[in-house]
């Protein structure tokens, strides 16, 4: 016996449903990687060697930077989630803001935090420009003491105690109020594993970064809330040969698998520049970027496993005379 009405009409269905998920999958195989490298979060831009979409920039920088549905630029840290302020690249630092750090409107008020942490293995470090004030902290654990005026300006000559008479605890930055030496105290963190021993310590902290605003000594810097992170930009031969507007302007980026260069331009992608006669080309094979997947879409490849394991079935149990199929039984 032939195929019913019903399954005929099934399996057309089934063949129609995998021809649009093959039409719909095949523009991701002809996207180029550069196409969807976003340049701007907000207001803040991202060039190299950051990126906000895998694939872009640098791998010492992947999965770092997190642009929100919001467009709010965020920092990935092993402590949390931070947003980002500021980010500069001639002078090449990223301002956080710690929403679970002491503000003006807590007063007294010192609410438990957690301390703000890197990832060792990127190339971020805590800025020099950086100071802490820490807030209820025990005497009997932490060095409390005023420091003499030389140690505000070579702090890396002093000893690692909490300055409990510092101009910033005597006055808060947009603070209409300041602290009992007893209540607060400064200090200047080496790292991230600093603020970690002294929060065992102490109830609160607040981070205040020196901003320089081109002012003449000894106005040239003004405190401001927040954490500034300083960055290395990675410069290797073939990311400036990648940029060279004479050999194509593309945007330097890895391949998402091996982690290895890759010059993201608009006819695809390659190894050194836009402009190379062994570009990649659309038609083949591209690591695309997050929103897309390589080759067909995975719904797509399901649709088709799926559509393929039916067919088998229906087809095991079609009639075969002989060995040769007829127009009753057969199945394309």
């Amino acid at each position: 016996m032939g195929l019913s009405i019903t399954n005929k009409r099934l399996i057309l269905s089934i063949l129609s449903l995998i021809i649009q998920l093959i039409t719909l999958s095949f523009p991701t195989l002809t996207t180029s990687q550069s196409t969807t490298c976003r340049t701007s979060c907000g207001n803040i831009q991202i060039k190299y060697p950051f990126g906000i979409d895998d694939g872009c920039g640098s791998p010492y920088y992947r999965h770092i930077l997190v642009c929100s549905e919001s467009q709010k630029l965020e920092l990935r840290t092993p402590s949390g989630t931070y947003p980002v302020r500021n980010l500069s690249y001639d002078d090449p630092h990223i301002v956080v803001t710690d929403p679970f750090m002491w503000a003006c409107e807590d007063g007294e008020n010192f609410r438990p935090t957690r301390p703000f942490s890197l990832d060792t293995s990127t190339r971020f470090k805590l800025s020099q420009q950086n100071e802490y004030m820490f807030f209820n902290c025990s005497e009997d654990n932490v060095i409390i003491q005023p420091k003499p005026m030389f140690c505000e300006h070579y702090p890396e000559r002093c000893d690692s105690s909490c300055d409990s008479a510092s101009y910033l605890c005597r006055h808060l930055p947009s603070c209409s109020f300041s602290f009992t030496s007893s209540s607060c105290c400064s200090y200047y963190p080496k790292a991230s594993e600093s603020l970690r021993l002294m929060l065992k310590y102490c109830t609160s902290y607040a981070s205040v970064y020196w901003r320089n605003v081109g002012a003449p000594q000894p106005y040239d810097q003004v405190p401001e809330y927040g954490i500034r992170v300083d960055f290395d930009i990675p410069v290797t031969t073939r990311c400036l040969q990648c940029q060279d507007l004479l050999k194509g302007g593309g945007t330097c980026g890895f391949d998402t698998e091996t982690q290895s260069f890759m010059c993201l331009c608009k006819d695809g992608n390659s190894t050194t520049h836009c402009k190379d006669h062994d570009l990649v080309q659309h038609n083949k094979r591209v690591h695309v970027i997050a929103g897309t997947v390589t080759g067909i879409s995975a719904a797509g490849a399901i649709g088709i496993g799926a559509g393929i394991w039916y067919l088998k079935k229906v087809k095991t149990k079609a009639p075969v005379t002989c060995g040769v199929q007829s127009n009753e039984n057969r199945l394309f």
